[in-house]
């Protein structure tokens, strides 16, 4: 039997057990004649031998009768939707829906979809003892919240704590259907790429400072546990690590931190600025607790490119905008700090980055322009078959004249290949390539 049909087939026998303890629970709230006093004499299915994910993380939490249950009512806006209508009864007395029912309308989902009262609700009913007791599956300490299986989410900031949102991780939701973990994907609720990267080590050319810099963060990755754990520095020592690179584009920033995760097999993650910032008082900060509570255990790195468009120095307090301005970058000091992976920022300029932030990092590493020998380096790794340069190219005279970035030099050489093509050649001539270096110096505003 597949993973996924598995799963259904363990889920369908929940789902089942759920309606019946729905339909008790309704008995007993509205006082119909029923059978059954007591939701807890429904016994959930065994599912002692089952191997299917669902009933795997079941038996590896210990989970019982409360947490099965809000488990499947999370779910079953994505499995069946329909066993959640019987929450849109009509209170005739008052010509709404009932309060006690919690839920919340979605912008286009037409059904009910499940808040902490309905799992109250269902669990407990009135009994005011036992709804306290309940609402603890939602409290930090347990584990739904530690590992992330369910999100407990506010719409806005001072309603009660059982009006929140309850929903499924999409890890979860995938594992328990697909039976695959699939990485999240970058949309409006995600605003991260993960990136990637075929290059290696040796087509990075970078300083021996540089170099010795990256070497920490991959000692620190490999290594973290042993400092802060077996050496007892843990006391004194967050266990994140925090790095600023800085310098002019295209000398290599992004691709250092891809291959940082590719040498150590953490995925990289860079934050997509333009969807976190928003204008709304609030919605920054909660774009980026998006992204921070899905990576705090997952050994991701963060990498924050053009980091100043939100980590720029504050301003004085002139005006209510500056003063939620500089909330922002508070909040973002706070989760930067408090996040024990690795957080990357990249700025071309180091200057630009608020100093309450510099004085956090463990490491500024400084991409500079390649010199000379560095830039011919660059050239030549461009070419590993020299068969497609002409014998007229001089790579060691183009990188001793021209001061162009690693990613100036990439643009080049994609340009004389195209020439080459649009001018039917199967080589790369001289001329090609300082054409495409002279467009590159005309875009930095500059001249041979």
């Amino acid at each position: 039997m597949s993973e996924s049909n598995a799963n259904a087939a363990i889920l369908d026998q929940e789902i089942a057990w759920f309606q019946n303890v729905l339909a008790a629970r309704f008995d007993i709230y509205f006082q119909r004649a029923s059978a059954i006093d007591n939701i807890q004499l429904i016994p959930p299915p065994d599912i002692t031998s089952d191997q299917s994910d669902y009933a795997q993380i079941v038996r590896t939490n210990n989970m019982g009768f409360d947490e099965r249950l809000v488990i499947i009512l999370a779910l079953l806006p994505h499995l069946q939707p329909h066993v959640l209508d019987s929450f849109l009864l009509n209170n005739k007395e008052i010509a709404r829906g009932f309060t006690e029912f919690g839920g919340w309308k979605g912008k286009s989902h037409s059904g009910f979809l499940p808040t902490g009262e309905t799992a109250v609700f269902i669990l407990a009913g009135d009994d005011l003892a036992r709804r306290f007791q309940v609402t603890q599956l939602f409290h930090e300490e347990h584990f739904f919240s530690k590992q992330r299986i369910l999100k407990i989410e506010h719409a806005a900031n001072g309603e009660p704590f059982l009006s929140a949102m309850l929903m499924v991780a999409t890890e979860y939701l995938n594992l328990f259907t697909t039976g695959k973990c699939d990485k999240p994907d970058y949309g409006v609720n995600f605003p991260a790429k993960l990136i990637s990267t075929t290059l290696s080590w040796d087509d990075l050319v970078l300083n021996q400072e540089v170099m010795e810099e990256i070497e920490n963060i991959n000692a620190w990755l490999q290594h973290s546990d042993t400092i802060l754990e077996r050496w007892g520095l843990g006391k004194n020592i967050k266990p994140g690590y925090r790095a600023l690179f800085y310098g002019p584009p295209g000398t290599g920033k992004t691709l250092t931190a891809t291959l940082i995760g590719k040498t150590l097999g953490n995925d990289v993650y860079r934050i997509d600025l333009s969807m976190v910032v928003s204008k709304y008082i609030g919605e920054t900060e909660k774009n980026l607790a998006s992204v921070f509570d899905q990576a705090m255990d997952k050994n991701w790195i963060l990498f924050f490119d053009e980091a100043d468009a939100l980590f720029g120095k504050r301003t004085q307090a002139s005006s209510s905008n500056d003063r939620h301005a500089n909330q922002e970058i508070s909040y973002l000091l706070q989760r930067v700090e408090d996040f024990p992976g690795v957080v990357i920022l990249a700025t071309n300029l180091k200057g630009n980055i608020d100093e309450a932030f510099a004085r956090r990092f463990q490491t500024s590493v400084h991409f500079a322009m390649p010199d000379a020998d560095q830039r011919l380096k660059l050239w030549q790794g461009m070419f590993p078959d020299n068969k497609l340069l002409a014998a007229n190219i001089d790579l060691a005279a183009i990188a001793e004249k021209f001061e162009l970035s690693g990613g100036a030099i990439t643009n080049a050489v994609r340009y004389g290949a195209i020439r080459a093509i649009r001018m039917k050649r199967n080589e790369i001539i001289q001329d090609d390539l300082i054409k495409g270096v002279t467009k590159e110096l005309l875009k930095e505003g500059r001249t041979q």
